[in-house]
């Protein structure tokens, strides 16, 4: 079964060249599955604040055009607005956690929330909006799932809003989930990053993709740990985060954001010798 536990930390190019020599080679493909906020790009205050980098844009350009390597964005925000983030034609975006993929070519899987479990969520963003949104902090509304931000609220004022929200969040039957200075709002579904993971290697690989593929997976909160978990064994994963204590389903920690670039350009240095 797998489990949390501490693991070795990488903290430069150096690392991954010395740490995972020989697990990427040419002749066999790459699914390479990345998380964006926090990952890509660094977090900001407003998620639309992000900025890519010059490099981290070039690198994901000349990755998702080698054909040996498929590349797949999963990422908690809603699904057209990580597609604008990036602006790389021609790859699968899962938005919402995975509640809505698109596929390269267009191809739409979207997990069908019942009724009822919409109504509650239009309730969730009536509730919060009306009551918890203010001193800074604002409820981010992707119509499947919600995030209730409060980065800019003052220390003094956080636990009694985040609790609040939680409570608001949790009466209505969904799931909270604690987030960089949020907190998210789940529908009650058996559908997380981890599902969206494995329907993605499945559609595109078949059903045996782990015999063909070499996979690879980055992300940087606990949303991303469900991926972690169903891909421990089958992949290497990557959690970014600067605790040395943190326990993790992941393979490896990645000491700080920026070394993602390192990550992105090792693969690259691999697949273009």
């Amino acid at each position: 079964m797998p489990e949390k536990r501490v693991v070795p930390v990488i903290s430069s190019l150096t690392d991954l060249e010395s740490k995972l020599s020989g697990y990427l080679n040419t002749d066999t493909p790459l699914a390479l599955l990345l998380d964006y906020d926090g990952t890509l790009v660094a977090l900001a205050d407003n998620p639309g604040s992000t900025i890519l980098t010059a490099n981290m844009k070039s690198l994901l350009n000349r990755l998702a055009a080698h054909p040996q390597i498929f590349l797949a964005i999963i990422s908690g925000r809603g699904l057209r607005n990580v597609q604008s983030c990036l602006a790389i034609q021609g790859i699968t975006y899962a938005g919402n956690h995975g509640l809505e993929i698109e596929s390269g070519d267009g191809t739409r899987h979207d997990y069908e929330l019942p009724v009822e479990i919409q109504k509650h969520y239009t309730a969730i963003v009536r509730e919060l909006t009306e009551k918890l949104q203010r001193n800074g902090a604002w409820v981010e509304d992707k119509k499947l799932s919600l995030t209730y931000h409060y980065r800019d609220t003052p220390p003094a004022l956080v636990d009694e809003l985040k609790n609040a929200a939680r409570q608001i969040i949790e009466s209505h039957g969904f799931r909270a989930n604690q987030a960089h200075m949020a907190v998210e709002a789940k529908p009650p579904v058996n559908w997380n990053k981890g599902e969206a993971a494995l329907l993605i290697l499945k559609n595109q690989f078949g059903i045996n993709w782990s015999q063909k593929i070499k996979v690879i997976f980055a992300g940087d909160d606990t949303t991303d740990e469900d991926a972690m978990r169903l891909l421990q064994g089958s992949g290497i994963s990557f959690r970014v985060s600067a605790d040395p204590d943190l326990e993790t389903y992941a393979d490896f920690r990645l000491a700080r954001q920026s070394v993602v670039e390192d990550l992105l350009t090792w693969i690259n240095n691999v697949y273009t010798k």
